[in-house]
């Protein structure tokens, strides 16, 4: 890590991504702290859609597959893929050390992202698509741009961040170029880009981070670790805005696993190693609710914000997904559970899709599927097929037509979110 680079001053940052200066509304009538347990609902589609006999990796028998796509230039598990905000490509980084661009329509190799000595672990799209950055087990962030402006064919190696030990994560500011990752070191970076200049570097975290967060409005980083510690950060001062711990008993996760955060910016969902989920006021720093339907001791690993009725506003409707193969849907103004949806082995990660069908939800799982479900009554409408190993990892791509995984099959497979009529017959 290099200590003479320069961090940004506040008018760096405000220069580079306008902040709005007005004042937010928040909610009051949810803090009050409700445990809501699992009242055993069933999942509320009972379809069977294991016709396929349960095939382990590398099996020669076939295998259920409704791709419209796959690609398959990676040799070892794929860990991380990430769509283009609009064109039809996608990026993903695996165990083999490598990074790919490719076609989602045909499978094509764009470009082939290389550099790191390690497995490449996560990854992403700048908001306005210029931009990829690939976060590697090797501790290097490394930056493409494209070239011209003609398409999106063309690309090239821009810089290499210097920053955490090993990135575990890294999420691109929703309304500008600047780039966000933690590590397993337990610090948190953030850059200016096209230039590379490090901004900020936030060291109040004893543990490695597992994941961290723009809120929507780009006002505030949120990060959370292994340690169990939640902080609220401004962008422009090292100093935390408010730091929740396991020291607080109503806080103890047994160490963070995930977290989301409303449209609104208003509300957290903090998930944990043992199967406990916290809401937390983001206004005031403070546990407002919690929330059971998972199995004790199974961990929330993904955490995914779902707008039922289009407007965006209030404190959302949230979903959580762990180890347990639940997916437990949750509406935060009443802090009651809607429904339970159900996969047969771990969710690994849970998407929502954007408008106009916002009330979309895709999830991912090790039992070797993807499945798309209507959220507003936990309907399953399609089951995406066609790995052959856990599904680690997915994206939604072409404002949410399609659905791209990544496996531990060394396999990325590409299907559509809209039932077909090979599919069945499915309106709303």
């Amino acid at each position: 890590m290099s200590s003479g680079k320069q961090r940004a001053t506040e008018a760096d940052y405000e220069d580079e991504v306008e902040l709005e200066e007005d004042g937010e509304q928040f909610i009051t009538e949810d803090d009050v702290l409700e445990v809501v347990q699992d009242d055993g609902n069933a999942p509320m589609d009972e379809d069977d859609d294991n016709d396929g006999q349960d095939l382990g990796e590398g099996s020669s028998a076939p295998v259920e597959d409704n791709t419209v796509q796959h690609f398959t230039a990676h040799t070892a598990s794929v860990f991380a893929v990430a769509c283009h905000p609009t064109e039809p490509l996608a990026a993903s980084g695996g165990e083999d050390d490598l990074g790919y661009i490719w076609d989602i329509t045909d499978g094509e190799v764009i470009v082939k992202l290389t550099g790191h000595t390690d497995s490449v672990s996560v990854l992403g799209w700048s908001s306005d698509g210029e931009m990829v950055a690939t976060g590697g087990m090797d501790g290097r962030i490394r930056i493409w741009r494209r070239v011209g402006k003609e398409n999106y064919r063309t690309w090239e190696f821009l810089t290499e961040l210097q920053g955490p030990d090993e990135v575990t994560f890294l999420r691109w500011h929703p309304k500008g170029s600047v780039l966000l990752a933690g590590g397993n070191d337990g610090t948190v970076w953030l850059w200016q880009l096209p230039s590379g200049n490090t901004m900020q570097v936030f060291a109040g975290h004893s543990g490695a981070l597992n994941c961290g967060e723009f809120t929507p409005d780009g006002k505030r980083i949120l990060t959370a670790c292994a340690d169990g510690v939640l902080i609220l950060w401004d962008p422009r001062s090292p100093t935390p805005v408010f730091k929740l711990s396991s020291d607080d008993a109503r806080f103890n996760l047994d160490g963070i696993t995930s977290l989301g955060i409303n449209p609104s910016s208003t509300l957290a969902v903090v998930g944990g190693a043992g199967g406990g989920i916290r809401v937390v006021n983001l206004n005031k720093g403070e546990i407002v609710g919690t929330l059971g339907g998972h199995t004790e001791g199974e961990s929330i690993e993904s955490v995914a914000f779902v707008d039922l009725t289009g407007a965006g506003s209030g404190p959302g409707v949230v979903v959580t997904g762990a180890t347990d193969g639940k997916a437990c849907i949750w509406d935060l103004s009443t802090m009651r559970l809607r429904a339970t949806l159900q996969h047969e082995d771990a969710i690994t990660q849970l998407l929502a899709h954007p408008a106009p069908k916002p009330y979309l939800l895709v999830s991912a799982s090790a039992d070797k599927t993807l499945k798309t479900w209507d959220a507003r009554t936990g309907t399953l409408i399609k089951t995406h097929q066609g790995h052959r190993g856990p599904v680690l990892g997915a994206s939604l791509g072409l404002e949410g037509s399609v659905v791209v995984s990544a496996g531990d099959d060394a396999l990325c497979g590409v299907w559509t979110t809209e039932v077909t009529d090979e599919d069945g017959v499915y309106t709303v």
